[in-house]
């Protein structure tokens, strides 16, 4: 691959600009792509401007000077043949008055305005013309820079790599690009940095011409074969085999007062398989709030427990994880197993003989948070890591608990948050996938209705009714401590006023800060029904298990994701009743937050609503993505290029198989700047 400092004609200054925009080499360069283009084929009369549009106009400054009022600007009057139009500027330099001085000739490029004396440009771009001035002929890119890099640089420095034939050669065969219409990727690079004027701006500016799909092909490929690399790599290790379980999981079984339903059962023998070969599990459970993954999760561990090995279960917060820890107590205890907890918040005296248990292989079981994966942690055998709620932690702290084990332990991975298929397909395609797709019987719908904050008192009658009857209720709040650019409610207000508006009920306050055993001292008294309402901050996104909950209100829902507000509202419809969750809004909503809330409205399907917020957010936020170490698609688009990704994911294998020198230089082109992905 060619160092950008092997070229000649760039200066080190360049060079060193670049590099602030991750560039050092020829590829790097060649996939540098427009934001946008803007069209400087052709010079537009002053009397054809239209208002709105975008123009370059030609003509002979004949008038310029620096206005004090009603601000201070450089105004400056433009004259062609046809007429004349003001060019404003706000901020300028001493060079700019220079270039504006009457008699010179310049063509500018801006959005025509209505200015006090006609049309007008603000901020135009300028560039003096001579004689010998030719019109562009084709349409300018405008591309991603950085301070000190400007446009007419970064165009120069492209417009040498595009001269570097031996850059823009095909890494994979032609075939491959023949049999899905998609143009060479030389020809590509030409037409999206050097587009002829005749190509449509939209489609352009869409990425839905043959040369963006070109590219946007080239990366999802890209990113499948690297993906399956990781997978077949992973195939290669030695991980312990688990006999089937004989007695543990049908002693289970035997003892829950509920049956598995068809789902689990089959994620159950779906995971039991993997278990049972010699390379690590690495699969992702997911399933929609309340699908009942923990007792799978639990089958898994009774497996590697009665092979002899030790089971870590890490969750992200102190609540999910003592939520896990007493169902996995009250489900193992009479099977005669010994779990260890162990989290931040422990006594020292506690943490060491959890420590003792772990080390010496009595806890076979290991319950915890980010606490599991600390170096003082040393595990006799450790056979199965699992993770609940894995997009929440950083790719090295997965890592991390991985590494506790030799050999490598399996690897069982759990979400609540449903992964849209397309994100499945292109971000976890080193990963296989078991959904729970179905809710356990006897679970009450839940009804979503959206109120305005104007109805409060509506609402607060509505939560001291449900509590009279005997049933509990949360009230959720996006904020601790006052926010004055935010000016939202917060616990501890609402707290202070609930009591006051509720003096018959018992309230429970629970929120981010408080100490880990207030934290669960509250949750004990509301798990038990002795505190009828609980306001609440959005800890109790995950885990909160409360079947007599019935009624949740969530403040300021026009605030929060849409998986969130889905995580929050399956707090409730966890047993028979008949199940309610109230989103209050402030009265002035945004586009987006009326989008967010008509979808939790009108559905309760984890994954239509996560395709949803794929729409609404991009993939980035779904994925934790700062924490996964997975490179971000630049060009692809998971919704608009779905073919793209169906085709891409069909191919890789089988050039795995047959072209692996080719699939290397490939991924040398394409994931160079980004990086070796480190999927765990």
């Amino acid at each position: 691959m060619t160092q950008l400092t092997q070229i000649k004609a760039y200066t080190k200054p360049m060079i060193a600009n670049l590099a602030k925009l991750g560039i050092s080499n020829l590829q790097g360069l060649l996939l540098h792509l427009p934001l946008r283009y803007i069209d400087e084929t052709h010079v537009t009369a002053v009397r054809d401007l239209r208002m709105g549009e975008s123009a370059q106009v030609e003509g002979e400054i004949v008038h310029a000077e620096v206005s004090y009022k009603p601000r201070k600007a450089l105004i400056a009057r433009l004259e062609d043949a046809s007429g004349q139009l003001t060019l404003r500027f706000l901020h300028f330099y001493p060079s700019q008055i220079n270039a504006l001085k009457v008699g010179n000739t310049l063509r500018v490029y801006g959005e025509v305005r209505s200015g006090f004396f006609g049309y007008e440009m603000v901020h135009p771009t300028c560039k003096a013309v001579g004689e010998k001035t030719i019109v562009a002929e084709t349409l300018t890119p405008v591309y991603p820079t950085v301070a000190g890099l400007s446009q007419a640089s970064l165009r120069k420095a492209i417009g040498i790599a595009l001269q570097q034939q031996g850059e823009m050669h095909e890494t994979l065969p032609a075939a491959l690009y023949a049999d899905l219409n998609l143009p060479s990727f030389a020809a590509s690079l030409v037409a999206l940095h050097h587009p002829h004027p005749e190509v449509s701006l939209r489609a352009l500016e869409n990425k839905s011409t043959a040369h963006w799909r070109r590219l946007a092909f080239d990366e999802l490929l890209a990113q499948q074969l690297s993906m399956r690399k990781h997978y077949a790599r992973r195939r290669s290790v030695s991980a312990p085999q688990f006999k089937r379980s004989k007695q543990l999981i049908s002693a289970l079984l035997k003892s829950l007062p509920f049956a598995l339903t068809s789902a689990q059962q089959k994620v159950a023998l779906e995971i039991e398989h993997d278990l049972t070969q010699a390379h690590p599990m690495q699969r992702l459970l997911q399933g929609d709030v309340g699908s009942g993954k923990t007792i799978v999760a639990c089958m898994a561990a009774l497996q590697c427990v009665e092979n002899g090995w030790q089971v870590a279960l890490m969750a992200p917060t102190e609540i999910l994880a003592e939520q896990h820890y007493r169902k996995m107590l009250s489900w193992l205890q009479p099977l005669d197993i010994k779990i260890a907890w162990l989290t931040g918040s422990q006594s020292k005296k506690d943490r060491d003989t959890a420590l003792a248990s772990i080390a010496n292989g009595e806890a076979k079981l290991v319950v915890g948070t980010h606490a599991l994966f600390q170096e003082a942690v040393r595990f006799k055998s450790l056979g199965l890591a699992i993770i609940d709620e894995q997009h929440r932690f950083g790719v090295h702290q997965r890592l991390a608990l991985r590494q506790k084990g030799q050999p490598e332990p399996h690897q069982l991975m759990m979400s609540a948050t449903p992964i849209p298929r397309t994100l499945s397909m292109s971000y976890y395609a080193d990963l296989d996938v078991s959904v729970i797709d179905e809710l356990p019987p006897g679970r009450s719908p839940i009804v979503t209705k959206i109120v305005s904050d104007a109805r409060r008192e509506e609402i607060l009658q509505r939560v001291r009714e449900a509590c009279l009857q005997g049933n509990q209720a949360y009230w959720v709040c996006p904020l601790i401590e006052e926010s004055e650019a935010l000016q939202l409610a917060t616990a501890n207000d609402t707290y202070a006023l609930m009591q006051e508006e509720f003096p018959e009920l018992r309230i429970g306050l629970v929120h981010g800060r408080m100490k880990p055993s207030e934290k669960q001292a509250v949750m004990a008294e509301f798990s038990a029904g002795h505190t009828q309402l609980l306001v609440a901050t959005t800890v109790i996104e995950v885990g909160v298990d409360v079947p007599n909950a019935s009624l949740m209100v969530i403040e300021h829902a026009e605030r929060m994701g849409l998986s969130q507000l889905h995580q929050l509202r399956g707090r409730v419809g966890r047993g028979a009743a008949k199940s309610t969750c109230i989103l209050l809004y402030q009265n002035k909503l945004s586009e987006t937050a009326r989008a967010r809330l008509k979808v939790i409205y009108e559905s309760n399907d984890g994954f239509a609503i996560a395709q949803a917020d794929l729409q609404i957010r991009g993939p980035g936020e779904l994925l934790g993505v700062r924490q996964s170490g997975v490179p971000m698609l630049k060009i692809a688009d998971l919704e608009r290029d779905v073919d793209l990704l169906e085709a891409a994911k069909a191919a890789a294998d089988k050039l795995l198989q047959s072209y692996p020198a080719e699939v290397e230089r490939h991924l040398d082109r394409w994931m160079s700047t980004a990086g070796e992905l480190v999927k765990v």
